[in-house]
Protein backbone atom coordinates (compact mmCIF):
# COMPACT_ATOMS: atom_id res chain seq x y z
CA UNK A 1 0.00 0.00 0.00
CA UNK A 2 1.35 3.69 -1.01
CA UNK A 3 0.54 6.37 1.46
CA UNK A 4 -0.10 9.45 -1.07
CA UNK A 5 0.06 13.19 -0.47
CA UNK A 6 -1.59 15.93 -2.07
CA UNK A 7 -0.21 16.44 -5.63
CA UNK A 8 1.25 12.72 -5.80
CA UNK A 9 0.96 10.29 -8.18
CA UNK A 10 0.51 6.40 -8.47
CA UNK A 11 0.80 4.16 -12.14
CA UNK A 12 -1.45 1.59 -11.96
CA UNK A 13 0.80 -1.19 -13.39
CA UNK A 14 -0.92 -4.46 -14.46
CA UNK A 15 -4.11 -3.16 -12.87
CA UNK A 16 -7.02 -4.02 -14.59
CA UNK A 17 -10.64 -5.25 -13.95
CA UNK A 18 -12.39 -3.65 -11.09
CA UNK A 19 -11.29 -0.89 -8.49
CA UNK A 20 -13.14 0.23 -5.37
CA UNK A 21 -12.24 3.75 -4.14
CA UNK A 22 -13.72 4.06 -0.55
CA UNK A 23 -14.24 7.35 1.36
CA UNK A 24 -14.59 7.64 5.14
CA UNK A 25 -14.57 10.28 7.68
CA UNK A 26 -15.45 11.06 11.16
CA UNK A 27 -17.60 14.22 12.49
CA UNK A 28 -14.93 16.40 13.90
CA UNK A 29 -14.87 15.60 18.07
CA UNK A 30 -16.31 19.05 18.72
CA UNK A 31 -19.09 19.61 15.99
CA UNK A 32 -22.27 20.30 16.57
CA UNK A 33 -24.12 23.24 18.04
CA UNK A 34 -24.10 24.36 21.31
CA UNK A 35 -27.07 22.70 23.36
CA UNK A 36 -28.45 21.02 21.03
CA UNK A 37 -26.67 17.88 20.82
CA UNK A 38 -23.98 16.97 17.76
CA UNK A 39 -25.28 17.25 14.15
CA UNK A 40 -24.96 13.82 11.75
CA UNK A 41 -22.82 15.30 9.07
CA UNK A 42 -23.79 13.51 5.76
CA UNK A 43 -20.99 13.81 3.14
CA UNK A 44 -21.51 11.97 -0.11
CA UNK A 45 -19.09 10.53 -2.53
CA UNK A 46 -19.12 10.82 -6.44
CA UNK A 47 -17.46 9.79 -9.23
CA UNK A 48 -17.90 12.57 -12.37
CA UNK A 49 -16.52 11.24 -15.85
CA UNK A 50 -14.67 13.58 -17.95
CA UNK A 51 -13.51 13.62 -21.70
CA UNK A 52 -11.40 16.25 -21.58
CA UNK A 53 -12.69 19.21 -19.28
CA UNK A 54 -16.36 18.22 -20.88
CA UNK A 55 -18.23 16.08 -18.17
CA UNK A 56 -19.38 12.52 -19.26
CA UNK A 57 -21.39 11.24 -16.50
CA UNK A 58 -21.51 10.45 -12.82
CA UNK A 59 -22.38 8.39 -10.06
CA UNK A 60 -23.67 9.41 -7.05
CA UNK A 61 -26.16 8.51 -4.41
CA UNK A 62 -29.29 9.63 -6.50
CA UNK A 63 -27.61 8.44 -9.76
CA UNK A 64 -26.25 4.54 -9.17
CA UNK A 65 -24.58 3.89 -12.26
CA UNK A 66 -22.85 5.75 -15.07
CA UNK A 67 -24.56 4.93 -18.60
CA UNK A 68 -21.68 2.57 -19.68
CA UNK A 69 -22.28 0.65 -16.10
CA UNK A 70 -18.60 1.21 -15.69
CA UNK A 71 -18.85 3.01 -12.40
CA UNK A 72 -21.40 2.05 -9.72
CA UNK A 73 -21.85 3.76 -6.39
CA UNK A 74 -22.25 1.38 -3.54
CA UNK A 75 -25.17 3.74 -1.15
CA UNK A 76 -25.64 6.54 0.65
CA UNK A 77 -24.51 6.34 3.95
CA UNK A 78 -25.44 9.35 5.92
CA UNK A 79 -23.36 9.74 8.71
CA UNK A 80 -20.12 8.67 8.77
CA UNK A 81 -17.77 7.06 11.52
CA UNK A 82 -18.55 3.48 10.86
CA UNK A 83 -15.84 1.38 10.80
CA UNK A 84 -13.73 0.70 7.58
CA UNK A 85 -15.84 2.69 4.35
CA UNK A 86 -18.46 4.67 4.23
CA UNK A 87 -19.34 4.87 0.92
CA UNK A 88 -17.62 3.27 -2.06
CA UNK A 89 -17.74 3.05 -6.02
CA UNK A 90 -16.57 0.85 -7.97
CA UNK A 91 -14.81 1.60 -11.41
CA UNK A 92 -14.32 -1.37 -14.08
CA UNK A 93 -11.44 0.22 -15.75
CA UNK A 94 -11.58 -2.23 -18.60
CA UNK A 95 -14.78 -1.20 -19.44
CA UNK A 96 -14.66 2.78 -19.01
CA UNK A 97 -15.95 4.18 -22.00
CA UNK A 98 -13.08 4.76 -24.63
CA UNK A 99 -13.90 8.97 -24.77
CA UNK A 100 -13.86 9.16 -21.04
CA UNK A 101 -9.61 9.96 -19.49
CA UNK A 102 -10.22 10.51 -16.32
CA UNK A 103 -12.54 9.93 -13.18
CA UNK A 104 -12.93 12.49 -10.48
CA UNK A 105 -13.88 11.51 -7.10
CA UNK A 106 -15.87 14.19 -4.88
CA UNK A 107 -16.72 14.24 -1.29
CA UNK A 108 -19.35 17.08 -0.45
CA UNK A 109 -21.76 17.55 2.59
CA UNK A 110 -25.17 17.47 1.60
CA UNK A 111 -26.16 19.81 4.26
CA UNK A 112 -23.68 22.56 3.36
CA UNK A 113 -21.65 21.93 6.17
CA UNK A 114 -17.81 22.80 6.21
CA UNK A 115 -15.38 20.17 5.64
CA UNK A 116 -13.62 21.60 8.96
CA UNK A 117 -16.40 19.19 11.08
CA UNK A 118 -15.04 16.39 9.74
CA UNK A 119 -12.07 14.73 10.89
CA UNK A 120 -10.13 11.46 9.31
CA UNK A 121 -11.57 12.12 5.45
CA UNK A 122 -9.37 9.84 3.00
CA UNK A 123 -10.05 7.91 -0.25
CA UNK A 124 -8.32 4.59 -0.83
CA UNK A 125 -8.01 2.40 -4.14
CA UNK A 126 -8.55 -1.05 -3.20
CA UNK A 127 -8.05 -4.15 -6.22
CA UNK A 128 -10.77 -6.54 -6.81
CA UNK A 129 -9.20 -8.71 -4.07
CA UNK A 130 -9.83 -6.12 -1.43
CA UNK A 131 -5.52 -5.31 -1.57
CA UNK A 132 -5.38 -1.78 -0.65
CA UNK A 133 -3.64 -0.21 -3.65
CA UNK A 134 -3.66 3.42 -2.08
CA UNK A 135 -4.49 6.00 0.16
CA UNK A 136 -4.84 9.26 0.52
CA UNK A 137 -5.93 11.02 3.76
CA UNK A 138 -6.52 14.59 4.07
CA UNK A 139 -4.77 16.56 7.10
CA UNK A 140 -5.75 19.91 6.64
CA UNK A 141 -9.09 21.61 7.23
CA UNK A 142 -11.30 22.45 4.47
CA UNK A 143 -13.34 25.10 5.07
CA UNK A 144 -15.64 24.55 1.74
CA UNK A 145 -18.36 22.10 1.77
CA UNK A 146 -16.35 19.93 -0.82
CA UNK A 147 -13.25 18.35 -1.90
CA UNK A 148 -11.95 16.62 -4.79
CA UNK A 149 -10.27 13.81 -3.29
CA UNK A 150 -8.35 11.83 -5.81
CA UNK A 151 -8.37 11.60 -10.06
CA UNK A 152 -8.14 8.54 -11.60
CA UNK A 153 -6.57 9.26 -15.25
CA UNK A 154 -6.21 6.84 -18.57
CA UNK A 155 -2.77 7.04 -20.20
CA UNK A 156 -1.74 5.30 -22.87
CA UNK A 157 0.15 3.01 -20.81
CA UNK A 158 -3.13 2.53 -18.59
CA UNK A 159 -4.27 4.18 -15.63
CA UNK A 160 -2.73 6.73 -12.81
CA UNK A 161 -4.02 7.77 -9.60
CA UNK A 162 -3.41 11.36 -8.51
CA UNK A 163 -4.25 12.74 -4.91
CA UNK A 164 -5.91 15.91 -4.85
CA UNK A 165 -7.52 16.91 -1.38
CA UNK A 166 -8.62 20.78 -2.40
CA UNK A 167 -11.53 22.33 -1.11
CA UNK A 168 -14.64 22.91 -3.65
CA UNK A 169 -17.44 24.77 -2.98
CA UNK A 170 -20.08 22.34 -3.57
CA UNK A 171 -23.10 20.66 -1.78
CA UNK A 172 -24.71 18.03 -4.49
CA UNK A 173 -22.81 17.16 -7.63
CA UNK A 174 -24.82 18.27 -9.86
CA UNK A 175 -23.77 22.05 -9.01
CA UNK A 176 -20.98 23.77 -9.95
CA UNK A 177 -19.38 21.74 -12.34
CA UNK A 178 -17.53 24.56 -13.51
CA UNK A 179 -15.47 24.69 -10.58
CA UNK A 180 -13.92 20.82 -10.93
CA UNK A 181 -13.25 21.38 -14.99
CA UNK A 182 -9.89 23.18 -13.26
CA UNK A 183 -9.12 19.98 -12.41
CA UNK A 184 -9.54 17.85 -15.44
CA UNK A 185 -8.15 20.37 -17.91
Amino acid sequence: MVQLAAGEELVLDGVSGKVRMGLGWHEERNAGVAGSGRLEIDLDATALQFRGSELFDLAFYNNLKTRDGSVVHLGDHKTGGAEGDDESIVVDLDHVHAPVDTVLFLVSSYQGHSLEWVAGAYCRLVDADEQELARFTLTLSIKETGAVMALLRRTGEGWTLKAVGEGVAITKPTEGLAKLTRFVS
